[in-house]
This record gives structure tokens, sequence and C-alpha cells, in this order.
């Protein structure tokens, strides 16, 4: 007897060519504003120098990545990091990526409701078309 596997397409549950595009533009997107977020935290303390001319805060890596549910699916983020040099530690909080954010707000207050339509009154098909 042969043993079927499972095609790449049916093993990420049957995503189209479409999904994969909005879901990378998107990547791209949160990337560009991110970087926009942490170039603006930067130039606040661009006057702040050290003795050699060197900046005391300064960009040092990113975070590890992380998923974000979406309503496109889930979107790989990567938030970048700041340091001090010297003196008072500076930290960099993402306005539209805050610590610990694993859902949307959009996605965040359907669950909700899904859950008060769906599943409590039995009626799944109508929470799920909406």
């Amino acid at each position: 007897m042969k043993t079927r596997h499972k095609t790449e397409q049916e093993e990420r549950g049957g995503q189209d060519e479409l999904t994969d595009v909005m879901r990378a533009g998107a990547q791209k997107l949160i990337a560009q504003a991110l970087n926009a977020e942490v170039v603006e935290l930067l130039a606040t303390y661009a006057d702040q120098q050290d003795e050699q001319g060197h900046a005391r805060v300064v960009l040092s890596g990113h975070h590890p990545t992380r998923e974000i549910q979406t309503g496109i699916g889930p979107v790989t983020v990567q938030v970048p990091k700041v340091r001090s040099r010297e003196g008072e530690p500076v930290t960099f909080r993402s306005a539209l990526v805050p610590p610990y954010v694993r859902k949307t707000r959009s996605l965040e207050a359907a669950l909700p409701w899904l859950y008060v339509k769906g599943l409590s009154t039995g009626e799944m098909q109508a929470a799920l078309e909406v």
C-alpha cells in the first residue's frame, strides 16, 4: 500500500498565493513603520553624545521574532531594540506593536463576539459569516 504525504499547500491549510503576498506585504509595511518609530526615538537623543562624539543611545539589534494574529492570518514581526551606552537606560516601546501583543485589536474584538453569538447560542454559521 502506498502512503500519501500532504503537500505544502495542504499543510498550510490550503492558503492561496494572494494571501501569502498580502502577508509578505504586511510584514514589510510593519517593518518600515517600526524602523520609522526607532529613527524618531533616536532623533530625540541625537544631541546626546559621549566624549568621542558617539551617540549615547543606539540601535541594538532586534527582539526575537513573534507572530501577531491578524485578519489575514499570522504575520511575523521583529521589533528593534535600543540601548543607552551611558547613563539612564532607554527602552523602545512601539505604539504599533506593543510588548506581548499577539492579536490585532480587530481580531481581539471579534473573538468575544464570536463566542457569545456562536458557541453559546449554537449559531456558528451566522457568527462566522460576519
